[in-house]
């Protein structure tokens, strides 16, 4: 453990350094204020002992430098050492922000035992950062996998509310246009009474990450929304960026080629609808999702394997 040791004094630094060394520890000598706070700064150390009459100024500055030096969450015990003996002259010092004090002349069995206090003040701090730190990790664990579908790994319906409403609220804000995708892998309850829930679950994860990598915009969200749904957030996406996203995620899907046989089209594909907006106050996410769901309603309606929008004239289809 280093230890910096601030006094004036030439033969009492130098008393203080052979107590500090005998017990095992690294003295760092420093003859002034200023060059204490210099030496701080430089050599980081583990323990401070602080003179409280120095020549250029006095402890009490010394220790308000060296608390303004520290950094973010760093603690650096302070021991004043001083003649002076009255209560105020205590406080001030606490309140200047030392930790502990010595009179002087000081005892090497007195000091022996404040600086092995001190040190078991540090390990016992540095035990509870480190416990702190593994529970933030672990928290931050537990944070990202409840945003996680279990099945297949890309984000689940509460992640997808929650990005949907905090983009909202970002569309809103700049008038930007916002488009939300529904996708629904076609005949999957045919699929799963064919080949079983096994092979329906890969081909769930399968499609999931056909979706995700068909996506290239780090801002976009793909989520799975429930059983063999799937949902998708554009943020700064018109409805033709929107259409162009859902036909390239289909191709995607179609390209897997997973052997469908109780399909018409012979293998797993999908259908999408989707919605585009620029959110106003007056309507809401679910506003957008509904609307989505509608158009992907549509999309099955008239064949499956397509992507569809509706349009004040209508609906407005993309066949395959």
């Amino acid at each position: 453990m280093k230890t910096l040791v601030i006094e004036d004094s030439s033969s009492s630094l130098k008393i203080l350094c052979h107590y500090v060394e005998k017990l095992g520890n690294t003295p760092i000598p420093a003859p002034s204020g200023a060059i204490g706070v210099d030496l701080f700064l430089s050599e980081r150390p583990d323990l401070v002992l602080l003179d409280i009459v120095l020549p250029d100024f006095d402890g009490f500055e010394v220790a308000r430098r060296i608390r303004q030096l520290e950094r973010p969450g760093d603690w650096t015990p302070i021991i004043f050492l001083t003649s002076l003996s009255k209560d105020e002259d205590l406080e001030k010092g606490i309140a200047a922000g030392g930790d502990d004090y010595l009179l002087k002349p000081v005892s090497d069995v007195v000091l022996g035992a404040k600086i092995r206090a001190m040190q078991r003040i540090i390990q016992m701090r540095q035990s509870l950062l480190v416990l702190t730190r593994k529970l933030d990790a672990a928290n931050q664990e537990l944070k990202r996998l409840a945003a996680l579908d279990g099945l297949t790994g890309i984000p689940n319906r509460r992640h997808f509310d929650e990005v949907l409403a905090r983009e909202w609220r970002r569309a809103m804000r700049q008038g930007t246009e916002l488009s939300v995708l529904m996708c629904d892998i076609d005949f999957f309850k045919q699929y799963n009474d064919a080949y079983g829930h096994l092979q329906g679950d890969e081909a769930l994860r399968l499609v999931a990450k056909a979706l995700t990598e068909a996506m290239d915009r780090g801002g976009d969200l793909i989520a799975r929304y429930g059983g063999e749904e799937f949902a998708a957030v554009l943020p700064e996406t018109s409805p033709g960026g929107a259409l162009f996203v859902a036909e390239r995620m289909k191709q995607a899907v179609e390209l897997l080629n997973l052997v469908h046989c109780d399909s018409p089209f012979g293998r797993i594909t999908t259908s999408f609808g989707i919605a585009s907006t620029v959110p106003m106050a007056e309507n809401n996410p679910l506003s957008l999702v509904n609307e989505a769901d509608r158009a992907l309603y549509e999309a099955k309606h008239d064949g499956r394997n397509r992507v569809c929008r509706l349009t004040p004239k209508n609906i407005k289809a993309i066949e395959p």
